[in-house]
């Protein structure tokens, strides 16, 4: 593994929920309610702010990008969220949302200095710097355009390198041959986080268990339902390949201005988590995944 890779993984740890705190905070939730969203559950948030760069998205082209949900579960969702609120309603609640979240974690005064400033800039650089061949929800969020305040450039740019590689890191999951089924049985299998943490996703117990039973006949999966050694190669390659591919912003930002963007950004980090608003457990895996060798 190159250091190129091993720093988009540790950067994507620092980055991750700067960006995905918009989908847990309760201002998130208070603003897509104004909107007229159910927030009992977080999902008709959630793909509403996420989806909403990408325009009034129908079911396919939703299944597509999110790769590992059921198809019913989008469809479900999907194009149901703009029947509420339109692309162009959606984007500058989710902007409020941030605003408004971040002021709560942090205060106008630490959100109004200096370092703050120069975290934006240093992230928007690498955002900037990213090709969006095969990259949807990067490019998606890329051709928005950029807000004023630099905590909210902060967000955007954190954002488009987060959606960055998870463009990537699907296509490293149909390098391997794994469907969206498979993609999450494969990663509950090597113990990166429990099976109900997957049920967001939708599938069935019968679609769950038909594709563990595709992976025990590659080989993958043990009658147990855990990772074999192959099954544990397998994931570790599309580790790796998710690093190589995210590795490209942070190559042209360069390693030493990546640090200070990561130690600049560790005031928001551990706001986040000393909030306590992320799940302990989640589909990303991020305690639990470490960087293949």
């Amino acid at each position: 593994m190159s250091e190129m890779s091993r720093l988009a993984r540790r950067m994507w740890h620092q980055l991750e929920p700067v960006h995905a705190v918009l989908y847990f905070s309760p201002q998130g939730f208070e603003e897509a309610a104004a909107l007229g969203y159910d927030v009992e559950s977080r999902w008709p948030s959630y793909f509403a702010y996420r989806t909403a760069p990408l325009g009034k998205a129908g079911a396919r082209l939703a299944t597509a990008l999110y790769y590992s949900f059921s198809p019913r579960t989008m469809a479900e969702h999907v194009p149901a969220v703009w029947e509420v609120a339109s692309p162009e309603q959606v984007l500058p609640a989710r902007l409020t949302a941030v605003e408004r979240t971040y002021r709560h974690l942090l205060g106008d005064d630490r959100l109004a200095g200096p370092e703050v400033k120069e975290a934006a800039e240093l992230a928007r650089r690498a955002a900037e710097s990213v090709s969006v061949a095969g990259r949807p929800f990067a490019a998606a969020n890329l051709d928005l355009p950029w807000p004023d305040e630099p905590h909210l450039v902060l967000w955007q740019a954190a954002t488009v390198l987060r959606e960055h590689r998870g463009d990537g890191h699907l296509a490293a999951l149909q390098a391997a041959d794994l469907d969206g089924c498979e993609a999450l049985v494969s990663f509950a299998a090597i113990g990166a986080a429990p099976v109900e943490t997957f049920a967001g996703r939708g599938w069935s117990e019968a679609e769950w268990a038909a594709a563990r039973d595709r992976l025990a006949a590659r080989g993958l999966v043990g009658a147990d339902g855990m990772a074999t050694e192959r099954g544990r190669a397998l994931r570790d390659q599309v580790e790796r390949m998710t690093d190589e591919l995210a590795a490209e912003p942070w190559r042209r930002l360069g390693e030493e201005r990546a640090a200070r963007l990561a130690e600049l950004g560790a005031p928001i980090l551990g706001a986040v988590f000393e909030a306590g608003l992320l799940p302990m457990t989640s589909t990303l895996g991020i305690a639990t995944v470490k960087a293949p060798d």
